[in-house]
């Protein structure tokens, strides 16, 4: 509404340029949808009031009359974002009514001091209203006992909802005062004489139920106008919420509790929500443009490249930080030095030496035995992943197998067998591109258009069968395609306009994470249990180049050899780390630090000037010893 007075236009002008622009953005960025609908629709309309209807024949909703803002200019109730005003909690002079995007403070439009209209600038001032209640305290028993029973979703999402409960849930109010929405029905005002004109539906009632309608039209598109019911009212469906944590209240209680009180729909099995992606060290905020939206990012980079760094890098249980820099160096480093790197290396020698074919297998030794195992293996294991929505883990532990296929490649040396041993070359280079069909199907979740580009070079069908990915299926004498480069490397000259964009477009915010030195985030023991510490003996250090706080050390772990990145170049020379025992976290995933790779990270303490002391084993023990 606010854009479309902005613009002269109505609100449906606004909401259909953005549903066409988003569909194809969608599309450009390997996401299909069964059914691409929209809460506008008249469908939609419907179901919201039908449900609406349904709520109010069983008498669950409470009527209440209250005095809110009104702006006496526009002639409308004030909700949410249609306030702007002074934040309480920081002074911030620009706050909306429901958030601070200086502070983060959750707020609402009587919290604001000296508040003032978003439509008309005017002050607005107090006008008793009336409004439907939804009752949530006399479904909070009802929604504590059916939380209680899914123990295994996100400590983050079970901790938020238990922090409402443990305050106590309040009515909620689902209808607003507004020009623009799904309209109350009539009769269900008649019928509390109470009049329905310029009364909508509160959008985060209506919101949820367009998951039902847009099945109701998916249906309806299907020539089954009936289908919809197997996906609702059906207790074999699954229903899982995609979200962020600011809509955990909403897909955890009250559309719940909608559901509970209609009786006729099914309760979501997991709500696994995200927490916060910042940008550049500050909240989002697309109000202001400081935001990468798609539609610009598809003009400038493939789709592939960002799909891979936000699923590497998601808030999955605290919030994380997305950088351009972060971006390139991950396309970088992993895309192309790793993954593409690997997959072309494979194939410009298959071209080479073995006619663009699938050369033959011979005997297989221990370090062949070892990837053919890791093929059967590695996509069980990121089956389970993607069951448990550890989308992270499965990006990480994806590239873990590029990075062995390379290492495998080098190790065995087929331009050296080649000549020495053609029967051994040729089993190694077969093994390489079963592989590369291997994580090609694995890549598809994440890299949909890299993988399809790999199937047409490996000259195979684009219905690759996830349960089948593991298994050697190309046979000896399979023509390939010619092979062509996956991922080119992105320049500093391409990214640096995208930091210098966002730095012009910076929002004045504190930054997206502030607590008090006293404060701390709690974690319980078993997430405690899976931090894994172990001693580790520095082999080697050197100076990050470009980076005067960054060390780069060769550690020894025992069982392995490992590099890891750590800020400690101010406090530490290289020349006396050699040789240094130190407690490194070891099953910490892989981070790029200015475009170097850290597999690890050293434990140190600090004090209040600033003085950091390495923290080491108080005698010598084991490389690899566990610290329990």
């Amino acid at each position: 509404m606010l854009r479309a007075r902005t613009e002269g236009v109505s609100p449906q002008v606004i909401v259909d340029r953005y549903h066409e622009q988003n569909e194809k953005s969608f599309a450009r960025f390997g996401m299909s949808f069964d059914y691409y609908g929209r809460t506008s629709s008249p469908v939609h309309h419907e179901t919201s009031q039908d449900f609406f209807k349904k709520l109010a024949k069983d008498d669950v909703f409470t009527l209440k009359s209250e005095e809110q803002l009104f702006d006496p200019e526009a002639g409308i109730f004030l909700a949410d974002r249609f306030v702007r005003g002074t934040c309480p909690s920081c002074g911030y002079e620009d706050a909306y009514g429901d958030q601070c995007e200086k502070c983060g403070s959750s707020l609402s439009p009587e919290d604001l001091i000296e508040p003032r209209s978003a439509i008309t600038n005017a002050t607005p001032i107090r006008k008793k209203t009336s409004h439907w209640y939804l009752p949530l305290p006399k479904f909070q028993k009802r929604l504590e006992k059916w939380i209680g029973s899914h123990p295994e979703w996100k400590q983050n999402v079970l901790g938020q909802v238990k922090s409402w409960f443990n305050d106590g849930l309040r009515d909620r109010a689902v209808t607003r005062d507004l020009p623009w929405g799904v309209n109350i029905p009539e009769d269900v005002a008649k019928a509390k004489n109470t009049d329905a004109s310029g009364k909508v539906l509160y959008v985060w009632f209506d919101a949820p139920i367009g998951y039902i309608s847009a099945t109701k039209e998916w249906a309806e598109q299907k020539g089954e106008p009936e289908l919809w019911k197997k996906y609702w009212q059906e207790e074999s469906t699954r229903l899982i919420h995609f979200i962020g944590k600011d809509n955990i209240v909403f897909h955890c209680l009250i559309f719940p509790a909608m559901l509970m009180a209609h009786g006729d729909y099914v309760l979501p099995e997991n709500v696994p929500a995200n927490e916060f992606l910042n940008l550049e060290g500050n909240k989002l905020s697309t109000s202001r443009d400081y935001a990468v939206w798609l539609d610009d990012y598809l003009k400038k980079f493939d789709a592939d490249s960002l799909r891979y760094v936000l699923a590497g890098n998601l808030p999955e249980t605290r919030d994380s930080d997305f950088s351009w820099k972060d971006f390139q160096a991950r396309h970088n480093n992993e895309l192309a030095d790793i993954l593409g790197n690997f997959i072309n290396r494979t194939l410009i020698f298959n071209q080479k030496n073995f006619s663009g074919k699938v050369p033959p297998t011979g005997e297989y030794d221990e370090l062949d035995r070892e990837l053919i195992g890791k093929l059967k293996d590695v996509p069980v294991r990121l089956g389970e992943l993607i069951e448990k929505y550890q989308f992270k883990a499965y990006t990480r532990e994806f590239m873990d197998l590029a990075r062995f296929a390379n290492k495998y490649f080098n190790d065995k040396e087929p331009w050296k067998a080649l000549k020495a041993n053609n029967e051994a070359c040729a089993t190694t280079i077969n093994l390489c591109i079963q592989t590369v069909r291997t994580l090609s199907i694995l890549a598809e979740p994440i890299l949909p258009f890299s993988a399809r580009k790999i199937w047409k070079i490996l000259g195979i069908s684009e219905n690759q069968e996830w349960d089948k990915a593991g298994e050697l299926t190309l046979k000896e004498g399979h023509e390939l395609n010619k092979a062509e480069i996956l991922f080119s490397k992105i320049e500093d000259k391409t990214i640096e306009p995208e930091v210098r964009r966002l730095q012009e477009a910076a929002v004045p915010s504190a930054p997206a994470e502030q607590k008090e030195e006293t404060e701390m985030d709690k974690i319980n023991f078993d997430t405690f249990k899976q931090i894994e510490l172990r001693v580790a003996t520095i082999l080697e250090a050197e100076k990050v180049e470009k980076a005067n706080r960054l060390l780069k050390m060769q550690i020894d772990l025992g069982t392995e050899k490992r590099q890891i990145i750590a800020g400690i170049a101010e406090h530490y020379s290289p020349e006396e780390l050699v040789g240094k025992q130190i407690v490194v976290v070891a099953n910490l995933e892989p981070a790029t630090i200015r475009g170097v790779e850290s597999n690890g990270m050293l434990l140190a303490a600090t004090n209040e000037e600033g003085n950091l002391s390495i923290i080491t084993p108080q005698k010598a023990m084991p490389n690899g010893s566990k610290i329990s």
